[in-house]
């Protein structure tokens, strides 16, 4: 199995380079149905959040309006940009680090580009809206592709994951999204049973041969919630510590979290243990 760390990744004004630490993504939620409790009121509370999560360590924003719980009850496209695009630029003028946005609609990541976002992090894996791959391409920017295995059939949790990352690069590379651009990500919460969650991070070292840097996203998640009877996910903070400890133990290269001080705390030990520093010839 090849372990070859992907390369390194311009991200606005960032590089990103993998395998040297674990880079943090603080979440900008504009949506008040969120599961975890952090819906925001407005472009002017995104922006104060962001400076926030800059000062305590964060390494990029994600900002979002269309809430993904399960059942969740979809925006209209104009009504998501309506929440987004004032956040995009206001959190771009706010802090000097890369703003994804967080939407599985095309319109919605163009919009949220034009006001300067620098990534778009799609939950469908560039699967649900079939403009979407061509819009990334021609925009030349990163992606975040998810695996959602929400109404798709079961086999083997790896597996299932693999083949979805499978088809989410393949629909990227037909589209003229270079490889280099993607981060993948196992898509923690969608679609899997309490069991199959804790067995993804369990395993999660297995998609390192993808030759891809991954995201891991469990902060504040029910999953946590079940295991510990927190019912609140803002009590879920010490069971999202021990995700994303072992995450990055397993191969995470970036943390999306709700709580970044905490987190990067958790992140920088983590990385101290798990990667040390390198030996200088």
């Amino acid at each position: 199995m090849s372990l070859a760390t992907p390369s390194a990744l311009e991200i606005g004004s960032r590089r990103f380079e993998w395998g040297r630490r674990t880079y943090v993504m603080g979440v900008v939620n504009l949506s008040p149905e969120s599961f975890a409790g952090d819906g925001l009121a407005g472009a002017s509370e995104a922006a104060r959040q962001a400076e926030r999560f800059e000062r305590e360590g964060a390494d990029l924003i994600d900002v979002g309006g269309q809430s993904t719980r399960p059942g969740f009850a979809e925006l209209s496209v104009e009504a998501e940009i309506e929440r987004v695009v004032p956040a995009v630029r206001a959190l771009v003028a706010a802090v000097d680090l890369p703003v994804s946005i967080d939407t599985y609609r095309a319109p919605v990541a163009a919009a949220a580009l034009a006001a300067g976002a620098h990534l778009v992090n799609d939950i469908s894996g560039l699967r649900h809206d079939p403009e979407m791959a061509g819009l990334i391409g021609r925009a030349g920017v990163a992606a975040v592709v998810m695996h959602n295995q929400r109404e798709r059939p079961f086999h083997d949790v790896i597996g299932d994951i693999r083949a979805g990352l499978a088809e989410s690069v393949a629909v990227a590379a037909k589209a003229g999204v270079r490889r280099d651009r993607l981060i993948v990500d196992p898509g923690f919460g969608f679609g899997w049973t309490v069991a199959q969650n804790m067995e993804m991070l369990r395993r999660l070292g297995e998609l390192r041969d993808l030759g891809l840097p991954i995201l891991v996203g469990t902060s504040r998640k029910s999953a946590i919630g079940t295991v510990l009877g927190r019912e609140e996910p803002g009590q879920r903070l010490w069971g999202t510590a021990a995700t994303v400890a072992l995450a990055i133990a397993n191969g995470a290269d970036i943390v999306r979290v709700h709580d970044v001080r905490e987190m990067t705390e958790v992140s920088r030990m983590t990385d101290a243990i798990v990667r040390p520093p390198r030996r200088r010839d």
